[in-house]
């Protein structure tokens, strides 16, 4: 058993927050209240006096690299990463080598993720090998345990094949995720076509290449009542189409990444490839209307994209290297540094759109704190300092790497168990 005592809980579900104790048994919460003490004294107590008590982040965009490219991260280094974030849950996406497109792989995935501390989930693809072109046995993943679907990495052009996924999809009540941006549009990816692509000597990627592809799929879903997730969001005008999609359905969701939220194009002349991601970072009035997105719900997702390279990888020529960056260990902060700590967010509506709300979509029981609910919570110090570095993850392709961030995961605990306890200072 465990007892958090004196801490401040906000639980985004219910709208709770306020001083109260929270006691665990095994994996759930046994019962939260005020002055409680551990029963014949027979637990260990946690003093959270000055801390904040919330339900542990959920994930549902991250890589892990494994099977096939655990040079840059496997299932337990991003688990440990994800730890160190304060995620208790992550959702993995499915672009590995064997792609998650049957259900040999999906198990062996799933299984490597049980040996680890936190809870582990994974989607499986759309299509066979993820090329566009023949749908994987989706009923039978979904029985086997997949939560979701995407082809993420890749965009499918085919709309009679995306059609019929989310038909699919939706008799099975299981989310599908969209990754938007249409190849034949796009010179170099990772670069948007603008400004800094100008001053770089590329092509780059237009907005256009998202946001025709976004155009469709939001028809197609409308059409299909199938639980779609438009990833990763980085143009104005997405946001304005997923909002008018969204006043006609219930069942359109989008995310927003950190990254997409606090940098623009500028970053990639002053990080490089450390700034390179697909979608690419846009301009300052895509920043703000992100931000607008989230504060009216329009996006109603905040999710990492973590992406892990290795430092060779990104050591090469800007059109070579790859996109991506790692996120989890800098996700929580850059939401409290760019979000609440700047007048959008609250605290309550932050960690709603990296707990409460991806855990909905994808069904999962998570992201929320009350009774008979599972044990799976984080301590922070929300005015403590956190300047990234040291990555729990294999790879450190960051450009927040020695930023001086606020909010900092002091303990994250899962399932009862105290999987992460950050370092004392000094």
């Amino acid at each position: 058993m465990l007892l958090i005592k004196n801490g401040y809980m906000i639980d985004p579900k219910s709208g709770r927050d306020g001083k109260y104790d929270i006691l665990t048994k095994e994996d759930r919460i046994l019962q939260i209240g005020k002055g409680l003490t551990a029963p014949g004294g027979r637990c260990r107590v946690i003093d959270a006096e000055g801390l904040l008590v919330a339900p542990g982040l959920v994930d549902v965009h991250v890589h892990f690299r494994e099977p096939g490219f655990t040079h840059k991260e496997d299932i337990a280094t991003g688990a440990a990463a994800a730890a160190k974030g304060g995620f208790t849950s992550v959702v993995l996406m499915a672009n590995t080598r064997p792609p998650v497109d049957n259900r040999e792989t999906l198990e062996q995935v799933l299984a490597r993720g049980r040996e680890t501390g936190i809870h582990v989930y994974s989607c499986a693809n759309v299509t066979l090998g993820m090329g566009g072109k023949e749908l994987t046995p989706m009923k039978e993943l979904a029985e086997a345990g997949a939560v979701g679907f995407t082809d993420d990495g890749v965009a499918l052009s085919d709309a009679s094949l995306v059609r019929k996924a989310m038909e699919v999809s939706a008799a099975l009540d299981v989310p599908i995720s969209f990754h938007e941006e249409d190849p034949a549009l796009i010179g170099e990816s990772g670069i948007n076509r603008g400004e800094a692509s100008k001053r770089l000597g590329i092509s780059g990627a237009p907005r256009e290449a998202e946001t025709v592809m976004v155009e469709r799929d939001l028809l197609l879903a409308l059409e299909t009542g199938a639980s779609v997730n438009i990833q990763h969001v980085s143009a104005a005008e997405t946001v304005e189409l997923v909002r008018r999609a969204k006043a006609k359905g219930t069942n359109i969701h989008a995310e927003a990444t950190p990254h997409h939220f606090t940098l623009t194009e500028k970053a990639v002349e002053q990080y490089g490839s450390l700034a390179k991601m697909n979608p690419p970072l846009r301009t300052e009035e895509d920043r703000m209307e992100i931000i607008r997105g989230l504060v009216d719900g329009t996006l109603d997702l905040i999710a990492t994209d973590h992406a892990p390279h290795t430092a060779e990888e990104k050591g090469r020529p800007i059109t070579e290297a790859p996109s991506g960056i790692i996120g989890l260990e800098t996700a929580l902060s850059l939401g409290i540094t760019e979000l609440v700590d700047k007048g959008y967010l609250t605290m309550c509506q932050l960690l709603r759109l990296m707990s409460t709300n991806p855990a909905a979509l994808y069904h999962l029981d998570a992201g929320y704190l009350e009774e008979g609910g599972p044990a799976d919570l984080i301590l922070i110090d929300t005015y403590g300092e956190a300047v990234p570095g040291d990555y729990a993850s294999k790879s450190s392709n960051s450009p927040f790497t020695g930023w001086n961030l606020k909010g900092r995961v002091v303990r994250t605990i899962a399932g009862g168990k105290e999987v992460y306890t950050a370092k004392k200072k000094g």
